[in-house]
């Protein structure tokens, strides 16, 4: 069973989407922390197109790769990807108000179900304040 976690954001379709599928602003907002930070991104956004997220500690003691494969694309609607062998989905809703953002994962084991939602809500949430933050700078 998929864990999902969602968020509203403050701000026109066009600057969601174009937050969460460009490389230079995944490095500003993707992370679940203060003391972590993503140095590398790609993104090649079509079915069958990689992706990858090289997120590391800010004290240099850990990172990891998050990387994995576009399977469905549907501009300002969703996004489905796998990385390893799991997947994920990712829906955009226009609603009053801003845009409905959910993403819905497969868990891994390694970790207890409730750590990995408050870790990819964390990363959501910090999405959210980036757009927002932009929004309202007219950027």
């Amino acid at each position: 069973m998929k864990i999902t976690v969602e968020t509203r954001i403050d701000a026109p379709m066009d600057e969601v989407w174009r937050a969460y599928t460009t490389p230079a602003d995944i490095m500003k907002w993707n992370a679940a922390s203060d003391d972590w930070h993503t140095i590398a991104a790609t993104v090649d956004l079509r079915e069958g197109g990689a992706f990858s997220s090289r997120m590391e500690a800010k004290d240099g003691s850990m990172g990891f790769d998050f990387a994995g494969t576009y399977t469905r694309i549907v501009p300002h609607e969703r996004i489905d990807y796998a990385f390893g062998d799991r997947t994920a989905e990712v829906e955009f809703a226009q609603r009053e108000g801003g845009v409905d953002v959910k993403v819905a994962f497969d868990p891994e084991d390694s970790y207890p179900e409730e750590h990995q939602r408050m870790g990819w809500q964390a990363i959501l949430d910090s999405f959210g304040r980036f757009v927002e933050a932009r929004h309202r700078s007219g950027g």
